[in-house]
């Protein structure tokens, strides 16, 4: 194979990885539009097109090991195959937490949601953000922009850990909104654990650079 064939098949990688971003954050904000409308046959499409990601992640792999098998790559192009197989695990994880977030708002049905939704948007926005981040510092093999999406993952947890709290006092305050308030904390974990695998790419392109493994608290000390 030519070098330019080789470098088309590791762009073509980067387009896939990308496309699966997209339905990611597709289903993820669709799943949160069920919720705060209450649309259920909304997230019922949400759910029913995780197959797609499911099938953009199986389409991701056997390109993978196409590669890995036809041209040995080596160095650097071992790297970017690699990256690839783990970012598509973490894009694929992703969809199943927008999934989950669909199938808590089927299960809500008709019921009045606890509360108005106000911090679990603006976790859903900061995550996101957080994965179209990770995503971009990967194909522009941008190493600042990596490390800044590392450190971005203690606002969501800063968020999701005030979202716990105001939960537990409806919860305390009156035990017959257990069941609601524990739905709300479930799509929330959903919505941190989106984060956490949009931190957990951001690691992997540092990895893609630098040819050195660095973790989330090491990069955090790093920069104090």
């Amino acid at each position: 194979m030519l070098r330019s064939d080789y470098d088309r098949d590791l762009t073509d990688l980067q387009t896939s990885l990308s496309e699966m971003g997209s339905h990611v954050e597709s289903a993820t904000r669709r799943a949160l539009d069920a919720l705060e409308t209450q649309n259920v046959a909304l997230a019922r499409q949400v759910v029913d097109d995780d197959d797609e990601i499911d099938r953009l992640h199986d389409e991701l792999e056997n390109k993978c090991v196409m590669l890995l098998a036809t041209q040995q790559p080596m160095a650097s192009d071992l790297r970017s195959v690699m990256s690839a197989v783990h970012i598509g695990v973490e894009l694929e994880r992703m969809g199943d937490y927008a999934e989950g977030i669909a199938k808590i708002c089927i299960r809500i049905g008709d019921q009045p949601l606890l509360k108005p939704l106000i911090d679990i948007p603006r976790m859903a926005d900061q995550a996101l953000k957080m994965l179209e981040e990770s995503l971009q510092a990967y194909t522009e093999r941008d190493e600042p922009l990596a490390r800044k999406v590392c450190t971005a993952d203690d606002a969501i947890d800063d968020l999701y850990n005030q979202i716990y709290r105001e939960l537990l006092t409806y919860m305390l305050s009156d035990p017959g909104t257990i069941e609601r308030a524990t739905y709300l904390l479930w799509v929330a974990h959903n919505l941190e654990r989106i984060a956490d695998r949009a931190t957990n790419i951001a690691e992997r392109v540092l990895w893609l650079i630098s040819g050195h493994t660095v973790g989330t608290r090491e990069l955090k000390d790093s920069l104090r």
